[in-house]
């Protein structure tokens, strides 16, 4: 091997093994891209659906995070499935009541009246302002406080390919370093795609409650909608447009008493 002599001394040229070369080599993208986010859905008997809500603080959430969400979802809706079997209950003793006019049954007549009694306790409650309002509210500081996370990861991301734009103008002509920008700037785009995924779950949210703000003479509210955020400008045009929305939200659940 060739030796040859510098200013400063001796230059040796030392092969390094191919797999050290491996090593210290730049990463290519496939090797540090970030994972597309899941999705997984229930659908209810009532026709509706509900999906899995990825935790926006964790990352891009995977099928097993989104699975749990729905776990979690799915308790409450069955809980709150009792009024609605109430009124079913009703209207079997009611059929019988109607098919026996004008002389129905005694039995019929004491079964509906039974049945009644248990439904009239939800009909109160699910169908004045004063019944609905606190639960709208609750509805109201929930989805404010969903959005108010995403918006702080949203900034972060938006901050970070802020950095990441002017970081690829300044390697112009290190393809290397600009490949390296470039894949940093698909994973924030990600990121950007996956906290998306917390906006989907409240409009489908305000979209069932509909006729409960209806009642607590509410609304409608009405999410701003986006297809994606592609690039700085959208990004930022997407973080303003959600504060403005927060704003409005916030001001709704201070006239209902406020989030505490």
């Amino acid at each position: 091997m060739a030796v040859t002599q510098s200013e400063k001394g001796f230059d040796i040229e030392i092969p390094l093994p191919e797999e050290l070369q491996k090593f210290l080599a730049a990463p290519v993208c496939a090797d540090i891209s970030l994972p597309e986010p899941g999705n997984v859905k229930i659908e209810l008997p009532s026709g509706g659906t509900i999906k899995g809500i990825g935790d926006i603080t964790q990352g891009i959430p995977t099928n097993c995070s989104l699975n749990f969400s729905l776990m979690l979802q799915l308790g409450p809706i069955l809980a709150n499935l009792e009024c609605f079997i109430r009124v079913l209950k009703l209207i079997k003793p009611l059929i019988d009541v109607i098919d026996g006019l004008p002389f129905p049954p005694a039995k019929a007549l004491f079964d509906f009246a039974e049945a009644a009694k248990e439904v009239a306790e939800c009909i109160v409650k699910l169908t004045t302002p004063l019944g609905m309002i606190p639960f709208v509210r609750d509805i109201l500081c929930l989805i404010i406080r969903i959005l108010s996370c995403m918006l702080d990861q949203m900034n972060s991301l938006l901050a970070l390919m802020e950095k990441l734009t002017i970081s690829f103008d300044a390697a112009d002509g290190n393809a290397t370093q600009q490949a390296l920008l470039e894949c940093a700037m698909e994973n924030a785009q990600r990121s950007a795609t996956a906290q998306l995924q917390a906006v989907e779950p409240v409009m489908v949210i305000l979209e069932i409650a509909g006729p409960i703000f209806e009642i607590a003479q509410v609304g409608p509210v009405e999410i701003p909608t986006f297809e994606g955020v592609e690039g700085v400008e959208q990004m930022r045009g997407f973080v303003t447009t959600m504060e403005q929305f927060v704003d409005t939200l916030e001001l709704l659940a201070e006239g209902l008493g406020g989030c505490g």
